[in-house]
């Protein structure tokens, strides 16, 4: 493991990932002084392929610790980093923030894989599904002034690249989803959001 030991928290970044943009964000929102490594899909370094077995995401050295999976590498930013907080510290509003963020996993980034032709599939189906479910929960998207919250948060860190992506992946939203849209609008105009775009996120919108 001496081999991974840096002297700074390094992340492994694919420039074009959605997963590894999630961390991108919360790297600038919390302002966490880390080096951001570019890497493209089947030109990883040995340490990182060895480090992450599932060849996708970002991957986190931090001294002698190694972290891969965007979810786990953001509730370990959120706890070591503290301020600002992106989780609730409330018990039960915890509970409906990871409930959600398994909910935004499972049915949408589950497709991304397919959308993004990593994997054979009903590529179709996979934007449809995401279409129709961004449309029926539109109204959480107005309820507050992010989502699910007043305060940004993980939940906002985790859409964010989702709905960036959504030209991209050739998914409209109808007029009757004009809330999500609103919404990404607010949240793409921050400008640690900004910071958080690679020069290829850039170009897809």
């Amino acid at each position: 493991m001496n081999s991974t030991r840096r002297s700074k928290m390094t992340v492994f970044s694919d420039p074009i990932c959605p997963f590894s943009h999630q961390i991108r964000i919360i790297l600038h929102e919390k302002e966490i002084d880390a080096n951001i490594e570019s890497l493209t899909e089947g030109n990883w370094p040995e340490e990182v392929a060895i480090a992450n077995p599932y060849g996708i995401g970002p991957t986190l050295f931090d001294r002698d610790l190694v972290l891969f999976n965007a979810s786990v590498i953001a509730e370990y930013l959120d706890e070591r980093f503290p301020h600002p907080p992106l989780m609730p510290v409330d018990p039960v509003a915890r509970a409906k923030t990871r409930l959600m963020l398994y909910r935004v996993d499972r049915d949408w980034y589950s497709h991304w894989n397919v959308i993004s032709g990593r994997e054979k599939g009903n590529v179709s189906k996979a934007r449809k599904t995401i279409q129709e479910d961004l449309t029926v929960l539109a109204p959480l998207f107005e309820d507050s002034a992010f989502f699910m919250g007043d305060e940004f948060s993980i939940l906002d860190c985790t859409l964010a690249p989702l709905l960036w992506r959504l030209p991209a992946l050739k998914i409209k939203l109808p007029a009757s989803a004009a809330a999500v849209e609103k919404y990404a609008q607010k949240i793409f105009r921050r400008e640690r959001f900004q910071l958080s775009l690679t020069p290829a996120e850039k170009a897809m919108r």
